[in-house]
């Protein structure tokens, strides 16, 4: 089965191709230039650029597979959570590309494709299990109890995590995406100088909180703490809340395996944190820890049915939570 996965939620355009559940092309095409100059996503923008890309991208990536268009056999793309214009360029795109063709069509929850992404590095995973989903634009915690079922334990209570790491990159002067140039900032500096405490420490919920976190490095800014021992005392304080909140569920639910995906999986000093838990690791491969389209056909191919039915009448979502277990 080959499945084509779409996934334009946010700045990244995505395509991906998957057969039998074996991530064969992976495509994105990145608008960090773009946006970089503003230190955050133009949803506007954005969307403009998802509209020039997407077709192109989608013919590149049927040649690189060796495939026809109707050599596909089923077409997923993201529903939301999103940016709604960025959402309606990819979703809409693939609606009429799978009724045009007459393929069946599958929506897929941004976060599911996330969770699902691991599959592509651990084919073997089962549930139940923790899976930590920290990007941009989410911070949420989940024990997926079975394929598709999933109970939402933990949430941000303000900034995802990625946004907190963009926004503190921003107030030091750094480049954006600000996960990557924080990381390479807190190398030369040392977390002991500056005193940012850990968010909600001492709660006993799975409640996470970053707002205050960014507040904090504006004021150790204005107090004169050099740049390099904020970016690593924030980068320090980041993580073991992080690692705080999962340990803690792990702890209350018994689980003992935790997927962490999002471009926050991607930072090298939340892996050596939570590595220290003890828990059983999953880590999506890092061209599919941040958005693409891979991950979204890699979720439509385990969750699909023999006869997913025609479910091009669904609208679009920005806000769309992932189905809660009981």
């Amino acid at each position: 089965m080959w499945i084509l996965g779409i996934d334009t939620s946010c700045d990244d355009t995505g395509v991906g191709l998957v057969k039998d559940g074996v991530v064969v092309v992976n495509l994105v095409a990145s608008q960090t230039l773009l946006h970089q100059r503003y230190g955050g996503v133009v949803p506007e923008l954005a969307s403009r650029e998802h509209t020039q890309v997407i077709d192109g991208l989608m013919q590149q990536a049927l040649e690189e597979a060796g495939l026809k268009p109707a050599d596909l056999d089923l077409i997923a793309a993201t529903r939301g959570p999103g940016l709604i214009g960025a959402l309606l360029v990819g979703y809409t795109y693939a609606k009429g590309l799978a009724f045009a063709l007459g393929k069946p069509f599958v929506p897929v929850h941004h976060l599911e494709g996330h969770i699902y992404a691991a599959l592509a590095e651990h084919p073997e995973v089962e549930p139940p299990f923790l899976a930590l989903v920290a990007s941009g634009g989410h911070t949420h915690l989940f024990e997926v109890r079975s394929w598709g079922e999933y109970k939402l334990i933990g949430a941000t209570l303000d900034d995802a995590a990625g946004e907190a790491f963009d926004k503190s990159a921003r107030l030091l002067g750094l480049g954006y995406p600000g996960g990557p140039e924080i990381e390479e900032l807190a190398k030369r500096g040392d977390p002991r100088k500056v005193p940012l405490g850990v968010p909600l420490e001492g709660q006993e919920g799975f409640a996470f909180s970053f707002s205050g976190l960014k507040t904090a490095v504006a004021r150790a800014i204005e107090k004169g703490y050099p740049p390099a021992d904020i970016a690593a005392r924030f980068q320090q304080v980041a993580v073991e809340h992080l690692a705080q909140v999962v340990t803690r569920a792990a702890d209350y639910t018994g689980l003992t395996t935790l997927l962490v995906t999002g471009g926050v999986a991607q930072n090298a000093a939340l892996r050596f944190q939570l590595e220290a838990s003890g828990l059983r690791l999953l880590f999506p491969p890092r061209g599919l820890a941040t958005d693409n389209g891979a991950m979204i056909a890699l979720a439509a191919w385990r969750t699909q049915t023999p006869n997913p039915g025609n479910q091009l009448a669904l609208p679009a979502a920005a806000y769309l939570p992932l189905n809660p277990a009981p």
